[in-house]
Parts: structure tokens; C-alpha cells; sequence
């Protein structure tokens, strides 16, 4: 379907990088007045994904945006945090110096960033990836996010903990002797 839109013939009206800096989003006008938003994105080598069947496909960043959107896209508050999401998961992917993949190591990228940024989101798409089927499945997932949480999340220091602990490694205060 043809817009009538056509880069070559439009100016840039405004250029902005993502929050991330992974790309670059133009704010673009035609010549008779319409606009419009491009976005420039690095393009990376292809990955292969191997799907469980044996199947093999090219990686397609485009899929997974709409899969993730689809199964936790409401847990979001916008569509950035869900490109972040993906964005995230694909730098995982490259990250393993590999161009070939499996849909499994897509999944857990995803998970792995599921977990740091939404643990409901996190556990709805571990209840359709990892394909639950009883209450003792949501019970385990449930209990690891717990667990991590605890490693990361100290138990003690809170803001009143944390003031008091700085004003005696201060000395005592001027005036008070």
C-alpha cells in the first residue's frame, strides 16, 4: 500500500536518540505538509533460530516484539518499555558470539529481562513459555522470584537504618559534647 510517502523527498524536522541509544528517531515532513517518524537501527548479522521442531528460521526481532507484546504487553505502560524489553533480550542473544540460536535461549532472554523489570509479566510469560500445567508449576516460579528478590533486596538498612548509620560513622554532631 502506497502512503505517498517517500524518505528522499521529506525533511528531518527534528532527530532524537532512544533512551537506550539504539536508535535514532526522525520526525520527517513531506513536501505537501504530511508527517511522519522513521527510526535508523544498527543492523546486526542475522541469527538462525533452530525451533524446537528442527526447523530452522532467521531471527526476526519484529516477532518476538509482537509475541512479548501479545502475552505481557498490558503489564506495560507504554510501547518503549516493551521495545525495551526486546531490545534487552536481543543484546542477550548477541551477546553469545554465536548466529545460531535456539527459541529457547529466546525465551530465557526474554525471561532474564521479564525478571529485572516485571515479575508479574515475568511469571505470565514463564506460565506460557515454560507451558504449565498444574499449580505446583506457578508455586516453583513463584518461590525462585521470591528467592532471587531476597538475594537482591537486603533485609536490613532501610532509609531510618541507613541515616543513623551514617550520623554515627560521622562523629558527633557539632554542639553536642
Amino acid at each position: 500500500m502506497d502512503h505517498g510517502y517517500r524518505i528522499g523527498d521529506s525533511k528531518v524536522l527534528e532527530s532524537r536518540e532512544t533512551v537506550d541509544g539504539k536508535m535514532i528517531r526522525r520526525r520527517r515532513e513531506s513536501p505537501d505538509g504530511r508527517r511522519f517518524t522513521t527510526y535508523e537501527r544498527i543492523e546486526m548479522p542475522q541469527l538462525t533460530v533452530t525451533k524446537r521442531s528442527g526447523n530452522k528460521e532467521i531471527y526476526d526481532r519484529d516477532k518476538l516484539l509482537l509475541a512479548v507484546r501479545r502475552s505481557v504487553g498490558k503489564f506495560f505502560n507504554s510501547e518503549l518499555e516493551i521495545e525495551d524489553v526486546v531490545n534487552r533480550a536481543t543484546d542477550i542473544l548477541y551477546s553469545y558470539g554465536t548466529d545460531q540460536i535456539t527459541s529457547r535461549q529466546i525465551g530465557e532472554a526474554v525471561l532474564d529481562v521479564l525478571a529485572a523489570v516485571n515479575e508479574v509479566a515475568y511469571v505470565r510469560f514463564a506460565s506460557v513459555f515454560r507451558e504449565f500445567k498444574t499449580l505446583e508449576d506457578f508455586e516453583t516460579i513463584l518461590k525462585e522470584q521470591r528467592d532471587q528478590h531476597r538475594r537482591v533486596t537486603p533485609l536490613k538498612g532501610g532509609p531510618r537504618e541507613s541515616r543513623a548509620g551514617e550520623e554515627a560513622a560521622a562523629g558527633p554532631a557539632e554542639g553536642k559534647r
